[in-house]
């Protein structure tokens, strides 16, 4: 790489658009992550659909427009979208010699896809890794393939065959960190900032509402739908909409207790809305389902200056400071949550303790950081002429 800037290309994945359009967790932290490394001085080459705006130094693009309302499609259904991704991305590794790196965000496919493609692979790993046991299980990367974490709790968790290939963790960063960002005196209500899953506990919030009298502002997408009004269009004119799981579980659990008044859906918000909601909350609160591996939310709520409240599940309990920028009870004990609340214990949290542990811990120049460390690791470890990596077999 001698007389020439390192040259990554970055796979975004074929659902959403860089940046997104509202709700798109990865993509929002590719957003974050890509000014940066270009700051330093990093060709990117983004593999997105053609509705990306951000500025990369070139793009690969199979899909003009994003795929994720499929990405719940039965697999005869969506199978081609990742393949045919994934095909273009190699046919352009093959085709050219100035990719150094290849940064995967691709869930699974990525792992496995650009190893015998001419270049070393950095797969981050974005999810819950109890998914794909025969995949993370097995995993042999071959010296060319290695991955890193959102965070040390998600890692702990992991399989040891794919452990073996972690580099270490890098926490997800927030553009508002590095900005002051709406100072709201903060309103009665607390808010859970994520898609509406079972996974991020919008059912226990909107129960806890209830119980404990305090007002819930769910704001998010349910499956593909970005409001009740095009959720309400689909179920109206699509006989397949309640087959999303998402949506069947929102109409199920969610929808009899949202009331317009102890519990709102505010739809998927973006921007300035967003950003007003959540600073003019007491509290972000986040009773979740499973262990949390990067917390977006969480890293965006404490940079607008609200503190979180929730389960010690994931990574949120290695993201808050205890007592000053979080409070948490143990995962599932519902009860204890509602006594938290109903006490309004959450008022005692320090606004600016958020705030300053934002500034300190998740800006965008603190993500790109532990990114080029990892792909300065990546490329002094990869060993070998390209290979595609392998399963090692049982037993």
């Amino acid at each position: 790489m001698a007389g020439r800037p390192l040259t990554v290309l970055v796979d975004a994945g074929p659902w959403l658009p860089v940046p997104p359009e509202g709700y798109g967790g990865i993509e929002a932290v590719l957003a974050t992550l890509i000014p940066e490394l270009r700051r330093h001085g990093v060709r990117v080459v983004l593999a997105t659909v053609g509705t990306s705006r951000i500025d990369v130094d070139d793009r690969v693009t199979t899909f003009d427009e994003p795929r994720f309302a499929a990405i719940a499609a039965p697999y005869n259904r969506v199978m081609g979208v990742v393949a045919a991704h994934v095909d273009r991305v190699r046919q352009e590794l093959r085709g050219r010699d100035d990719i150094d790196l290849v940064h995967s965000h691709l869930e699974a496919w990525g792992l496995v896809s650009y190893a015998d493609a001419g270049a070393p692979v950095l797969h981050t790993l974005h999810w819950d890794l109890a998914k794909h046991p025969e995949l993370y299980g097995r995993f042999d990367g071959q010296g060319r393939v290695f991955v890193n974490g959102v965070s040390g709790a998600q890692l702990a968790g992991a399989p040891p065959a794919l452990r073996r290939h972690a580099l270490g963790h890098v926490h997800l960063a927030t553009p508002l960190a590095d900005e002051p960002g709406p100072r709201v005196d903060p309103a009665d209500h607390l808010v859970v900032l994520a898609r509406l899953t079972p996974a991020k506990g919008q059912d226990a919030a909107a129960r806890l509402a209830h119980r404990t009298g305090r007002r819930v502002v769910l704001a998010g997408p349910v499956g593909p739908h970005h409001s009740a009004a095009a959720l309400e269009a689909a179920l109206a004119t699509d006989p397949q909409a309640r087959e999303h799981p998402d949506v069947r579980w929102f109409l199920d659990e969610v929808s009899p207790l949202i009331d317009g008044d102890r519990v709102r859906w505010a739809g998927a918000l973006r921007g300035a809305e967003r950003d007003r909601l959540v600073a003019g909350a007491t509290a972000q609160l986040c009773p979740l389902q499973w262990e949390e591996p990067g917390g977006t939310g969480v890293v965006e709520s404490l940079a607008l200056g609200t503190p979180v409240v929730g389960y010690a599940r994931g990574c949120l309990p290695e993201l808050l400071d205890e007592g000053s920028t979080g409070l948490l009870v143990p995962r599932d004990d519902e009860d204890a949550l509602a006594e938290l609340l109903a006490a309004r214990a959450d008022r005692s949290l320090d606004r600016d303790a958020c705030r300053a542990a934002a500034r300190r811990r998740f800006t965008p120049a603190a993500m790109a950081r532990g990114y080029l460390e990892l792909y300065r690791e990546v490329l002094a470890l990869a060993t070998g002429p390209a290979r595609s990596p392998l399963l090692t077999p049982t037993g």
